[in-house]
């Protein structure tokens, strides 16, 4: 088999390329040049285990399905550093001492919630408060109460709506 033919010296061959094609999606070569390498360890796990029929295709689409994950997790990120922002800014008011209409209001808002809760199929209910109050996954709901994981899904998203119904929230 010559050099080009094994999964190094195709890697090599196409690397200069590989790289460009990374830069174009997420806008940074040095994040590029992770995305490869992370692609070509992925490459050559894969090319180990199994013969590729079409090598170069497989190892572009990693580079491409890595370069827009990293893309979609950079916009997360600034999205998150965005939002924390605001909460810096309004933390800064979170050690005043708040009013007894905010006390009273978040008082209702809870009996609300919990009434609602109360009115939710047990199953229903569980899911929920897995989900929201002990961070449970999706999948872990399911397995917990022996259901498919798309109705652990429509579970949650029922009580979800029922809650913000009883709150009078669009």
């Amino acid at each position: 088999m010559s050099q080009d033919r094994t999964p190094l010296g195709l890697f090599v061959t196409h690397r200069r390329s590989l790289v460009n094609y990374a830069s174009s999606i997420v806008g940074d070569r040095a994040q590029a040049e992770d995305v490869v390498q992370e692609a070509w360890l992925r490459f050559n796990g894969a090319s180990q285990r199994r013969l590729l029929e079409d090598a170069t295709g497989y190892l572009y689409q990693i580079v491409r399905n890595l370069a827009l994950d990293g893309r979609r997790r950079a916009t997360r990120e600034r999205q998150v550093i965005a939002d924390g922002d605001v909460e810096a800014a309004a933390g800064a008011r979170a050690d005043a001492v708040p009013t007894p209409e905010s006390v009273a209001v978040y008082k209702d808002e809870y009996a609300l919630v919990m009434d609602a809760l109360a009115e939710l199929p047990e199953r229903t209910r569980i899911a929920f408060e897995m989900h929201r109050f002990g961070d449970a996954k999706l999948r872990e709901i399911a397995a917990f109460l022996n259901i498919s994981l798309p109705l652990a899904h429509r579970l949650v998203a029922d009580a979800v709506q029922h809650c913000k119904e009883r709150l009078g929230w669009p």
